[in-house]
């Protein structure tokens, strides 16, 4: 499939907390200073997603100033006491995002769900509406919002700034139902950005792995995914 698919939207919010998943055991969260890989497909995912496609995060501008805010937080503590946590989110943020989508070949029994067209201007309605689903900057206290927007256009604040890497950052999870294997692996990388700008690798070009845990992928059939109905009842799918 060639990249005829792409999307192209914008992402603002007051506040975004990046945070490597695997360190966020304990009480104090600090933001990345750019989006994740993940978090950014979570994003899209919520706008629109079917299991028949597998949406792939092309590039990422970064349009206002990377800046920090710590606020002291009262986590849920089962156990009782009064805890405080501090915890440190990048304030005023605006993303631009270009993705596209790709067909999930683990998934045969969804072949006859595969038309490009449909899942495109789908895709492209729900930018237009802000999404399917509420929008989280990373964790669920960071309401962000969703519209379209020409992926380049505008000022940037690091138009002219050159580059900057960020050291090795977590990329995203390699899921069951992507890879085919019975493991959720996550994904490490190096990210550089040049003038607002960030490329990111494909799942499969990144070659720092950490095997988490075994995972069974979920099964998609008549009973829980309406887009078989189209073909299996002549149904319709929206």
């Amino acid at each position: 499939m060639e990249k005829a698919n792409i999307v192209e939207f914008k992402v603002t919010g007051r506040y975004a907390l990046f945070s490597d998943p695997i360190n966020r055991i304990g009480g104090e969260k600090f933001s990345y200073q750019v989006p994740t890989y993940q978090a950014l497909k979570g994003i899209l995912e919520s706008v629109y997603w079917k299991p028949t496609i597998i949406w792939i995060i092309d590039e990422v501008r970064v349009m206002n100033l990377i800046k920090t805010q710590s606020q002291g937080i009262r986590p849920v503590n089962f156990s009782g006491g009064n805890t405080l946590s501090i915890y440190t989110y990048l304030s005023n943020v605006e993303y631009q995002v270009r993705a596209h989508f790709e067909w999930n070949y683990n998934r045969p029994n969804l072949a006859k769900d595969r038309n490009e067209n449909k899942h495109y201007i789908i895709a492209n309605r729900m930018i237009k509406c802000g999404g399917r689903r509420d929008i989280f900057l990373g964790t669920r206290e960071c309401q962000g919002y969703v519209e379209p927007c020409k992926f380049g256009e505008g000022e940037g604040a690091y138009d002219n700034y050159g580059l900057l890497s960020f050291g090795l950052m977590f990329h995203g999870f390699d899921y069951p139902d992507e890879t085919g294997k019975n493991m959720l692996t996550a994904r490490l990388w190096t990210p550089v950005m040049d003038n607002g700008y960030i490329k990111f690798l494909k799942p499969d070009e990144c070659t720092i792995k950490r095997e988490l845990s075994s995972m069974k992928p979920k099964i998609f059939d008549i009973n829980n995914f309406s887009g078989l109905t189209e073909f299996v009842k002549g149904g319709r799918d929206n």
